[in-house]
């Protein structure tokens, strides 16, 4: 047909305007090309970490296209690689640091342009410098702060640091911050930058502008799935007391079913001679086979080769139902390990099964 042509596709894959047609491209349509690049199967699984909108916008998008030109295609994979390399230096280094990589590797105005795309939307997150100090050291800095700057800080730290310091904050300041943490939702730039300033003078703090989440019950369970057992237990306790349906939320996330990985043969085998096989069976039925063959590892072949057929005929189950079953057997592994019969293996210390 004569016609003029109305698909994106008709001006992106004409042999003499690939220049032209890479500027005028938007961001959602550099987008879209990438996902086509990728191929369906890593695009597939890509759509499942976006939300409904942004699924739809790339699918009008990528439809819009009948073919996209080769050259064209590598040009969205190289700025995406400048990207991604731009953002690797700063995590590392600092803007000025990736700054001036960029200016060696891809000269001075290219860097500008990748750097000032983005710092739109990349935000170096606030105690930046603070996080490369020792936990130690950190430790002696802080503790003598309110218990909600002592928060906003673990919030925004590694929790394998993080728990570090809560273990060793005094006792009666740390079910505080737990706390503080589990409940703590989104902070503004003026409290990050007021926080920052008066850390400043001690550490050197570098600020930002970047309003970010941090905190709530999953960056305590990440804190206190590190901390040794005894101070877990004592802030916990101290929680239940303050705030038991907030304790109950935290204790539900400390041990998923699939941590059972981290326990040892003994303590697999201590497990399932407390729980109902029809539980386990069910519990084992959307879990990886990982996890499976702990199990399996820890029977006899005669009961495993049942387990397995039980799992076989019980068909599909509802996910509510699986969750329930892991949860019973969950609770069973937090009963034993509260009465010393299996000891959970956490940071810094040696399992051993009573």
């Amino acid at each position: 047909m004569a016609g003029p042509q109305t698909k994106s596709s008709a001006s992106l894959g004409g042999g003499n305007k690939k220049g032209k047609d890479y500027k005028s491209l938007n961001g959602r349509q550099k987008a879209a090309i990438f996902m086509v690049s990728l191929g369906a199967d890593i695009s597939a699984e890509i759509f499942k970490h976006l939300r409904e909108d942004e699924v739809e916008t790339l699918t009008f998008e990528i439809a819009r296209f009948d073919t996209i030109d080769a050259e064209l295609k590598d040009a969205v994979l190289r700025e995406f690689q400048d990207l991604i390399k731009a953002q690797n230096f700063i995590t590392s280094g600092g803007i000025d640091f990736a700054r001036e990589l960029l200016e060696k590797s891809l000269g001075s105005q290219k860097a500008i342009d990748i750097i000032n795309r983005l710092t739109s939307s990349l935000q170096v997150r606030p105690f930046d410098f603070i996080r490369r100090t020792d936990p130690a050291h950190l430790l002696n800095f802080i503790q003598q702060e309110h218990p909600q700057t002592i928060a906003l800080i673990l919030a925004y730290l590694e929790p394998n640091k993080a728990s570090i310091i809560l273990q060793n904050l005094p006792d009666e300041i740390q079910s505080d911050v737990a706390r503080r943490i589990a409940t703590m939702d989104r902070t503004s730039p003026d409290v990050l930058r007021e926080v920052e300033r008066v850390l400043e003078k001690k550490l050197s703090t570098l600020s930002s502008e970047d309003y970010t989440a941090a905190g709530g019950v999953e960056s305590i369970v990440e804190i206190l799935n590190l901390v040794d057992r005894s101070s877990e237990k004592s802030i916990i306790e101290s929680l239940e007391e303050d705030d038991p349906d907030l304790a109950e939320e935290i204790k539900k996330r400390m041990f998923v079913f699939e941590d059972i990985v981290m326990l040892d043969d003994r303590a697999i085998q201590k497990v399932m001679r407390e729980v109902d096989t029809q539980e386990l069976a069910k519990a084992l039925k959307a879990v990886d086979t990982e996890v499976q063959d702990k199990i399996f590892r820890n029977m006899s072949k005669r009961a495993a080769s049942m387990l397995k057929e039980d799992m076989e005929f019980m068909g599909p189950v509802r996910l509510k139902d699986v969750e329930e079953a892991q949860q019973k057997i969950v609770s069973t592994i937090r009963r034993l390990e509260d009465s010393g019969e299996i000891v959970i293996a956490r940071s810094g210390e040696d399992e051993l099964v009573v």
